[in-house]
């Protein structure tokens, strides 16, 4: 989808308007704490070659919270959960959420039912002190008519309910898609928010990714109060690369053009947030983890 120059001045309007319209804070009674981690696929190489050095240069940083973004063979980058959550523990840090794609295998139509497989997943996210179990997106075949999502939204449901039985919620992470995606004359991103229940359903909103497919947060937040306890926190410039098929590429917070601290702010208000997460994913010749260190430095000096 075609992101325009007068798109983009129209949104910058929208975003400025809103932000300087701060709702009343009924939804952050409910949350008198926030949380600031980082995904870990903002530091993959160095979490590929070393997880328990890498986690330990997290923690000496300041990060309390971590989000896990491999989970492959039912183990947490090579370690079984009771493992990870000990060396998890052993530093200091806490694992709140983490990112695993519920996929068309995992559920059977026929006997209604989650395969063996998301089952464990859930399992050994309860083991490692996970509150929330993410999918972090939707494959093609599950959005491709109206009706193909909206099964999905009900097997979106019934994961929260499997999760619930363990206390915790499941929850989905937008990238652009869902808001350049239409169908039936709706956005995909409005039919997944529409129909999945708020009780057994978080959204974990990526405030940069969802620049590419025309969107901004600030709107997003707007229309959806109350839905989001979870938190990408990005900023975004245009892209580097020289090929690349996407717009925008992530940055050091607050270099860029999402308008990142008011949109926490605005998450923290009326959006329901407790959990903000850091994600850089290109780092502009810097060092993954000296970017890391430098996105908690800028969320410190904004409050987080």
């Amino acid at each position: 989808m075609g992101y325009s120059r007068r798109t983009f001045l129209k949104n910058s309007a929208l975003a400025a308007a809103a932000a300087s319209f701060l709702p009343n804070e009924s939804f952050s009674a409910a949350f008198k704490k926030q949380y600031t981690g980082i995904q870990l696929y903002s530091v993959r190489d160095d979490m590929k070659a070393d997880p328990a050095g890498t986690l330990k240069k997290l923690a000496e940083m300041g990060y309390k919270y971590v989000e896990h973004a491999n989970y492959v063979d039912h183990k947490f980058y090579g370690h079984t959960a009771k493992d990870f959550k000990t060396l998890l523990d052993g530093l200091g840090l806490k694992m709140p959420s983490g990112h695993t794609r519920l996929g068309a295998a995992d559920w059977n139509s026929s006997t209604k039912d989650f395969s063996d497989s998301w089952k464990k997943t859930v399992e050994d996210a309860a083991t490692a002190g996970q509150q929330f179990v993410v999918s972090p997106s939707l494959e093609e075949a599950q959005r491709k008519t109206y009706e193909d999502l909206m099964h999905f939204m009900d097997v979106f449901n019934r994961s929260g309910e499997l999760c619930k039985k363990y206390g915790m919620k499941f929850g989905y992470h937008n990238h652009d898609f869902e808001f350049s995606s239409v169908l039936n004359n709706k956005k995909v991103y409005d039919i997944i928010m529409q129909n999945t229940d708020p009780a057994l359903v978080t959204h974990q909103l990526d405030m940069g990714n969802l620049y590419n497919g025309g969107a901004i947060a600030i709107a997003v937040v707007m229309q959806y109060p109350g839905r989001y306890e979870l938190m990408h926190v990005k900023d975004e410039i245009k892209s580097t690369a020289a090929n690349s098929k996407e717009k925008y590429e992530s940055t050091i917070l607050g270099e860029g053009i999402v308008n990142t601290k008011q949109v926490c702010d605005l998450g923290k208000k009326s959006g329901g947030t407790r959990y903000f997460i850091i994600e850089q994913e290109s780092y502009q010749g810097k060092a993954p983890l000296d970017s890391a260190r430098a996105d908690l430095a800028v969320m410190k000096k904004w409050g987080y």
